[in-house]
């Protein structure tokens, strides 16, 4: 007759697992997360916790199933409960990353970045998107010599990014922004954003940033009633008017007026707007209309696809 082995009750057995570690005084937490999703989840790309922690527990030692005790979490981690507690670990704790799981996580995210990029800029001249290889390949132009002339003009810090130097004269000069490839400490929508940014500065190949598609809605009285701005200081007078009118200023905001036209006693304006410019439109709209105007985004960006 077989001989059954007993083991201890509160023993887990666990496989395919990456531990993330923190230490409070003279205790050491553990939690058990699988393999390639603490990267994801800190990078912003894994969002449900459910994927991430094989077992919603905080363990003094993983490999032996020995969950901390309540009084032990209490004391570390005063106020807390368990699931903050388990989010801290997980966002703050320490970990060891695989070679094999580093260059995996490092190869999606800069898959990623080049399909956002791809997907949101585009030959200013045909407005049509260009393929995920031929952004690759400027990309990978911006990296080779990144290193070399980012630091050399500019001071280069994290990837993307450039710190300005000083001028002739001793003012400040802004650099140009760099890149030089992603990284897995950063979510690839930062990253994709940055590496437009360098595109469009350095132009390895002709770039633009593809437009926004918007209608905006305006009272017809309103359109009609001056720009108010803030008073200058020192001004007991209340508001200042601007030049131009309410009308004048929305349609200033936008590049190509594709129609417009009045339906009873509302304007409305379909047309593009480049991005940077839409936060602007925005808040123009939002103080000067008080709320009687809106804009509605009917197109993020708005490309022509390649044959």
């Amino acid at each position: 007759m077989p001989v059954g082995i007993s083991q201890p009750s509160n023993q887990i057995k666990l496989t395919n697992v990456s531990l993330v570690r923190m230490k409070k005084g003279k205790k050491r937490f553990e939690i058990a997360c699988y393999k390639n999703k603490v990267l994801e989840w800190r990078s912003g790309v894994e969002t449900d916790l459910d994927n991430v922690l094989q077992i919603p527990n905080v363990f003094l030692n993983v490999s032996k199933g020995a969950t901390a005790p309540a009084a032990d979490l209490q004391k570390a981690f005063p106020k807390m409960s368990t699931d903050d507690i388990i989010l801290e670990i997980l966002n703050k704790g320490e970990f060891q990353v695989g070679e094999k799981e580093r260059n995996a996580q490092l190869e999606r995210v800069h898959n990623e970045v080049i399909d956002i990029v791809a997907g949101k800029l585009i030959d200013p001249k045909s407005q049509r998107v260009y393929t995920t290889g031929m952004i690759e390949k400027a990309l990978d132009q911006l990296s080779s010599k990144g290193g070399q002339s980012a630091t050399k003009d500019a001071g280069l810090g994290a990837s993307g990014t450039a710190t300005p130097v000083e001028g002739e004269n001793g003012e400040e000069k802004k650099s140009k922004p760099s890149w030089t490839g992603v990284v897995t400490t950063r979510s690839a929508k930062s990253q994709a954003l940055e590496a437009m940014k360098a595109l469009i500065a350095h132009q390895p190949i002709p770039v633009a940033r593809a437009r926004m598609r918007l209608r905006v809605t305006c009272p017809t009285p309103v359109l009609k009633q001056g720009v108010k701005s803030a008073p200058k200081a020192g001004d007991d007078d209340g508001e200042e008017r601007a030049k131009g009118t309410v009308k004048d200023r929305i349609l200033g905001y936008i590049e190509q007026v594709e129609n417009q036209d009045v339906l009873g006693e509302e304007w409305e304006v379909v047309g593009f707007v480049e991005p940077g410019s839409f936060k602007q439109l925005g808040d123009f709209i939002s103080t000067q209309t008080k709320g009687r105007a809106k804009v509605e985004v009917l197109d993020m960006a708005v490309v022509h696809e390649t044959d």
